[in-house]
């Protein structure tokens, strides 16, 4: 998969209304992972959204924290995962799937260009490899984030959009729940995506980890 060059124009970011692009987002992540014996964490019960109403259980959103304007996304930073990543911009394959980085980098991760900004309102998404065949890739510990953790994004206006983890599951990939993870909550939220799951040399991993966030401040 080539990556794309960073273009330094601003775009209009696109609605979610056409959800049939984003919900096979996981389809398009990296399928030849490599034998790593205890395999990636997994989500922990305590880290499940605990709405039982199938959306997405936010805590408040944070006394004047302001949505941001457009500007794309540059880095991401996980203190909890150790996660120090360069962006690239993505966007979908001739299926109509959301594409992700290159996986011969273990360090790299893609903001989703069509959608949303960080910080801006709506959902942004953030999708990065599990592993490679040399071993663990950029969110290969995603799963074992808690609530409560944080997530930075930087961004190439200068600003940084921090976000806090309010729930972290795993979703077979043949039942992606893409309404549920891409809707819009009326905040700026942030979705970061591995795969995860079971997994066979055969069909790769059957699901992907979802770590739902909320901009929380800004720097």
């Amino acid at each position: 998969m080539a990556q794309n060059e960073y273009r330094m124009e601003r775009r209009r970011p696109s609605p979610w209304g056409a959800l049939a692009l984003v919900m096979l987002t996981g389809l398009a992540l990296m399928r030849n992972g490599a034998d790593v014996t205890m395999g990636p964490p997994q989500p922990a019960a305590a880290a499940a959204l605990t709405s039982g109403s199938g959306t997405a259980s936010a805590p408040p959103a944070a006394a004047g924290v302001q949505p941001l304007p457009f500007a794309p996304a540059s880095r991401v930073r996980i203190e909890a995962i150790n996660v120090d990543a360069p962006l690239m911009d993505v966007g979908t394959d001739a299926q109509g799937w959301v594409q992700a980085p290159p996986p011969q980098d273990p360090n790299l991760a893609g903001w989703y260009q069509n959608g949303v900004a960080p910080g801006m309102r709506g959902t942004s998404v953030i999708v990065g490899h599990v592993d490679n065949m040399k071993g663990p890739a950029v969110f290969y510990g995603l799963g074992s984030l808690q609530k409560g953790n944080h997530i930075e994004v930087q961004r190439f206006d200068g600003r940084t959009a921090v976000f806090e983890v309010y729930g972290v599951e795993v979703f077979d990939k043949a039942s992606f729940p893409g309404t549920r993870v891409y809707g819009d909550t009326g905040h700026p939220e942030l979705r970061v995506i591995t795969c995860g799951g079971g997994f066979s040399r055969a069909r790769g991993y059957d699901g992907n980890v979802v770590a739902f966030a909320r901009m929380v401040s800004v720097k």
